[in-house]
């Protein structure tokens, strides 16, 4: 496993680009959806990332994430390159590595909320950890609602299902893409407590792509893109200090 010094102490980097770009399209139709990009995620840490329409935030997750091919760079989960796996491999390495939330939940309305949960660990044939199963649903507050199917939950409770599933393998790191953006205020700020929880009590890693400043607060950090690129880096966040840099970023926009 990969290490870094970080203010004098060291810590596990759980994913990391490294001169990463994505082009789609070639001569005068081409577009640069990321430019050389070098990043890392560090374990038990929540990274935000944020940045204009357009900038790449998206198309930078779903390459750290392997949902998505790169023209060129490099990837790796841990220790393990992506461009070097063929697809059987790589989809071994999301199933076991990796945990996903998407904004529109992608729960199986014929299954119960317990069944949605544990569905990616019965696909690959694995008895989830009781104790850990148990650790997560508790610290959802799915305890009651395991029985019901997902039209029999409120999006705020689906969502949580979302999450449970995702920490319920124990992945080396969980994605998500714009997770609270179906959900009111409520919902959304539960939902974002319990990903900061699962960073602070399980020693997960997060990382989460949003264009909101309140969401992007709950995070440890938010790296900011820009035209592809890597352009201003926060942490600590508060929502205010993540608008003011977001208004600076749609100001350049507007001059340039």
């Amino acid at each position: 496993m990969t290490t870094t010094p970080v203010a004098g102490r060291t810590t596990t980097v759980a994913a990391r680009a490294t001169d990463l770009s994505k082009i789609y399209g070639q001569g005068e139709t081409q577009v640069v959806a990321l430019d050389r990009v070098s990043v890392e995620f560090r374990q038990a840490e929540f990274t935000a990332i944020m940045g204009p329409s357009g900038s790449g935030k998206s198309t930078l997750m779903h390459c750290v994430a392997g949902l998505d091919t790169f023209s060129s760079g490099s990837v790796r989960i841990g220790d393990t390159e992506l461009g070097s796996l063929k697809d059987k491999q790589l989809t071994k390495l999301r199933r076991d590595k990796i945990g996903f939330i998407f904004q529109a939940f992608n729960l199986l309305p014929t299954l119960t909320a317990l069944e949605n949960i544990t569905l990616p660990m019965d696909i690959a044939g694995r008895k989830p950890d009781k104790q850990w199963l148990d650790t997560v649903i508790q610290m959802v507050g799915l305890r009651d609602r395991l029985s019901h199917r997902p039209s029999q939950l409120s999006g705020g409770q689906q969502q949580r299902v979302a999450v449970a599933r995702a920490l319920a393998s124990r992945p080396d790191i969980i994605f998500g893409d714009e997770p609270t953006g179906n959900l009111d205020s409520r919902s959304g700020a539960e939902v974002l407590g319990f990903l900061r929880n699962s960073v602070r009590e399980l020693g997960q890693t997060v990382v989460m792509v949003t264009h909101d400043p309140v969401a992007a607060a709950y995070a440890d950090r938010v790296v900011f893109l820009a035209d592809g690129r890597i352009v201003d880096e926060v942490y600590g966040p508060t929502a205010d200090s993540v608008l003011d840099r977001m208004k600076r970023f749609d100001a350049k926009g507007r001059t340039s």
